[in-house]
């Protein structure tokens, strides 16, 4: 095996092959010439990347493996770690920007020369981009990038075709989704949300983030003057100031280090401060920092260390500038922390209090709060009210993560924050927004959970708003009568044993194309895309692939409209990788475990992107039905049999998938049945929906007064 030579596991092989593990699996045991491991582990082995390549073109089952595919293969493979390559891959892409007539001279030189020459030319464009004076990002040796070599030339190949800092969101990305666990991001609607509040979208601002992580925040900032980030963790603070210089032109300047024991910039007096803070930390530093000049409004005691970095950001404005801070809802009513909530308030710091719909961003699971701060003028007079905005009717049913209004959720919060600032207070909106007079929250508690304090708004809307929901239930209910399959009659004994095929012999026959869905949903990092062939069927509208919308699992499940979102990337002809786009009569089946399912797309769904974790099977007409296919492969047994188990997961082979071999006019019988039943399970469902919605619409009618008992 050559020397720094990328390795693959059994699920990179998967991915460059387009199938499930459980066929690396099958091929390593019934191939005698399958590449063997060069390393890993015995449970987990690996594999030479180029090894791997030419056994599969040998078998026929990879024509070329996509640049973006191979270039990920040898980041994830190398032999310093994922973090150290992306260091080096983004160090060379900012050259590649900043110098492309540089390294245009250097790539035409051989590996060996190019090792001693490209030290100097990142040392350059990295002291032009971050100063020389502590940079996150120090110049890597000729004996660091000996290794990296391969991975360099493959990111320019890749920088030529999307550019340079879409190929680096690529490889972060994708590094991300495969370390869920590692990092802690801020999806980019709360980020986006958070750098309009702080008004960090005006351009020429200089804003911080103490707790950059990522740089998810500091990315939302509309044409900066100036960023400054920290993170205690210096591969993290590396990574975001790599990612940040990349993303613009805006002076960066990024530090490592825990900014409230060790502040980077305490002179600083910022335009801005976005923070998504560490949550719940005992060992924030309290037993060294009782005398610091930042608590200003009180030493937060030891388990408030949200309220410490609150009065860090503080400290880092200049005088009527604006913090935005991501925090637990637990720090609104905490009992330890009363003290300086009542002082933020009294002084006027603390201006607003907005309750995010759970599912915004990590933890998952629960509501999560902004905190919107302003530092107080010299002789200001302090604000005399606090403004409280809930948005957690704007979570969707059965939503979460993945499942926000974020255009919704925007447009609520700043059409109360907007005339807030420029008016001082807000007409009152039951169950949404309301500012209150400060006074009447210096109590006991000073509690400053939204909820709390704003009217419940009639769930169910009034008396005529129901009325209008029961004729729609009512309707609903007599389709359900009316469409419910008739009673079932038993097969006739002996029937003979129809012969059978399978999804992966129709595949191979032609009359069927099987492919890979591996668009995102809108999370806060770049989406990678899922194994398989990813190719348009269809053209890309006008507007870009960010305006496509996307079929998620949950939507197959659901039978509900495409819900999910394209992630951020470069447009179709600029070197991306286009969605695959439904058409009419496609099949598409979820991968993931939980329960048989098959949806056949319709003309109202045809045009969106096909999302992670589902297969699209698209049928010949003029040998398969859809509606047969979707109908046999829902079978409960048709499933078990083609599902493998791994740990808590189940993983369905769609190629295993079994139907019979019948006539064209015997499958459209079947098809007929199959979407009868589908139009069925349809009018329940709705059915389902607003029965939900009339009956908690009756209880919330009832007890808020809005009806008659």
């Amino acid at each position: 095996m050559p020397e720094n030579a990328a390795e693959v596991t059994a699920a990179g092989i998967a991915r460059l092959a387009g199938v499930g593990r459980a066929a690396v699996s099958n091929w390593r045991r019934r191939h005698a010439d399958f590449p063997r491991p060069v390393g890993g582990t015995e449970t987990s082995p690996s594999f030479a990347l180029h090894e791997v390549e030419r056994w599969l073109r040998a078998q026929g089952k990879l024509a070329e493996v996509p640049l973006r595919e191979r270039v990920w293969q040898q980041l994830s493979g190398h032999p310093a770690g994922a973090v150290t390559a992306l260091r080096h891959a983004g160090c060379l892409l900012l050259l590649v920007r900043d110098r492309p007539t540089a390294w245009l001279e250097l790539s035409a030189v051989s590996d060996r020369r190019l090792l001693t020459r490209l030290p100097a030319a990142l040392d350059t464009v990295l002291t032009a981009r971050f100063g020389d004076r502590c940079s996150p990002v120090p110049a890597p040796a000729a004996a660091e990038l000996e290794a990296s070599v391969p991975l360099l030339r493959g990111a320019a190949e890749l920088a030529a075709e999307t550019g340079a800092r879409q190929a680096f969101e690529f490889l972060l990305g994708r590094h991300l989704d495969a370390n869920p666990r590692q990092y802690t991001l801020t999806p980019a609607g709360p980020a986006e949300l958070m750098a309009a509040l702080a008004g960090a979208d005006t351009p020429g601002r200089t804003v911080l983030d103490p707790a950059s992580g990522t740089g998810g925040l500091l990315r939302a900032v509309r044409q900066p003057a100036a960023l400054y980030a920290q993170d205690a963790d210096p591969e993290l603070a590396s990574l975001t100031a790599v990612r940040l210089a990349l993303h613009g032109d805006a002076d960066i300047r990024a530090a490592a280090g825990d900014a409230l024991r060790a502040d980077a910039f305490p002179g600083l007096a910022a335009d801005a401060v976005l923070c998504h803070p560490p949550f719940n930390e005992r060992n924030w530093g309290h037993g060294e920092l009782a005398y610091d000049p930042r608590w200003e409004y009180g030493f937060p005691a030891r388990t408030e260390s949200e309220l410490a970095w609150v009065q860090h950001a503080l400290a880092r404005l200049r005088p009527g500038a604006t913090a935005v801070l991501l925090m637990p809802p637990a720090v609104a009513s905490r009992k330890s922390g009363r003290r300086i909530r009542a002082d933020l308030l009294r002084r006027g710091a603390l201006r607003a209090v907005v309750s995010l719909p759970a599912g915004a961003a990590p933890p998952y699971g629960i509501p999560l709060h902004l905190w919107v701060l302003r530092r107080p003028a010299a002789g200001e007079r302090p604000g005399q009210e606090l403004l409280l905005v809930d948005t957690a009717e704007l979570a969707e049913p059965g939503g979460g993560r993945g499942k926000l209004d974020w255009q919704g959720v925007h447009r609520v919060v700043l059409e109360a924050w907007q005339p807030f600032v420029r008016d001082g207070g807000v007409p009152e909106r039951p169950g949404r927004s309301r500012s209150v007079p400060v006074i009447e929250l210096l109590d006991d508690d000073v509690d400053l959970a939204p909820a709390r304090h704003l009217p419940p708004p009639a769930a169910g809307g009034d008396a005529a708003e129901l009325a209008g929901v029961r004729e729609r239930l009512t309707e609903a209910l007599r389709l359900v009568h009316d469409i419910t399959p008739e009673a079932v009659e038993p097969a006739a004994e002996g029937s003979p044993i129809r012969p059978g095929t399978t999804v992966g012999e129709l595949v191979r026959a032609g009359a069927l194309e099987l492919r890979a869905g591996g668009s995102g949903s809108g999370s806060g990092s770049r989406t990678s895309p899922g194994p398989g062939p990813v190719s348009a069927s269809g053209p890309v509208p006008a507007s870009g692939p960010a305006s496509v919308p996307v079929l998620t699992e949950q939507d197959v499940h659901d039978g509900t409209a495409p819900s999910g979102t394209l992630p951020e990337g470069p447009a179709p002809g600029e070197g991306a990788v286009e969605p695959v786009l439904l058409r009419a009569g496609d099949v598409v089946v979820p991968v993931l475990g939980s329960g048989p399912s098959a949806r056949v797309i319709d003309e109202a769904t045809a045009g969106a992107a096909l999302g992670r974790n589902l297969q699209l099977l698209r049928p010949d007409p003029a040998a398969l039905d859809p509606w047969f296919l979707a109908g046999f492969l829902r079978g409960t047994a048709n499933n078990r049999q083609a599902s493998s188990y791994a740990s808590t997961a189940t993983r369905l082979d769609v190629r295993r998938l079994q139907l019979p071999r019948l006539p064209l006019a015997e499958q459209r019988r079947y098809g007929d049945r199959f979407r009868a039943l589908a139009e069925f399970e349809s009018a329940l469902r709705r059915a389902g929906r607003l029965g939900e919605q009339l009956v908690q619409g009756l209880y919330d009618g009832l007890t808020d007064g809005t009806v008659e008992a």
